[in-house]
């Protein structure tokens, strides 16, 4: 199978980058029409995927082919968090490390915080962040409005504002008037 190219995406595939939608430019088969809106949104990830010549892409990795003339090196990122918004001002290339700290809220988090949990075991609020698959521990406090300084701090430590652009931190020390 040969490597897809820009020049090849776009005999196939039209790309509106103010709408992030790829269409087809030919009609391909009797399911797939001239105009036609390409691929499907995956279920399980949130990612739209269209199949060309027997091969499944990320949309966002193909704006990335279409637009810029190659695949991304690592991550095509939705700055948004929405995996099926392919705007092209909503694409951004990042390292793997980088796309992991911009992360949506875990579902178990019951702090609103990333990063920082209430310790029955110690009756205080903790924080810690991770850097490069490491845990660090960042104390344990009377507050959480202690420990959301102490894990904004660690973000700023470790230049998680490039990557992360919703920190959850930041959000709760601005609502809050304490961010310094």
């Amino acid at each position: 199978m040969k490597k897809l190219t820009q020049k090849r995406l776009k005999e196939l595939l039209h790309y509106d980058p103010e709408t992030g939608v790829f269409t087809w430019v030919k009609t391909v088969n009797r399911e797939v029409k001239r105009g036609d809106v390409a691929g499907y949104i995956n279920k399980e990830l949130g990612y739209r995927l269209i199949g060309i010549c027997g091969k499944c892409y990320y949309a966002s990795r193909l704006a990335w082919l279409y637009m810029e003339g190659y695949f991304p090196e690592n991550v095509a990122d939705h700055r948004d968090r929405v995996r099926d918004n392919d705007r092209w001002d909503n694409l951004r290339h990042i390292s793997r490390q980088c796309n992991s700290r911009n992360c949506k809220l875990s579902i178990k988090n019951k702090s609103g915080i990333t990063g920082v949990s209430w310790s029955k075991r110690y009756q205080k609020w903790t924080a810690n962040v991770t850097i490069l698959y490491k845990s660090i521990n960042l104390g344990a406090f009377n507050s959480k409005l202690d420990a959301a300084k102490a894990r904004w701090n660690a973000e700023k430590k470790h230049n998680f504002p490039n990557c992360n652009s919703k920190s959850t931190a930041y959000l709760y020390l601005k609502s809050h008037n304490a961010l310094v």
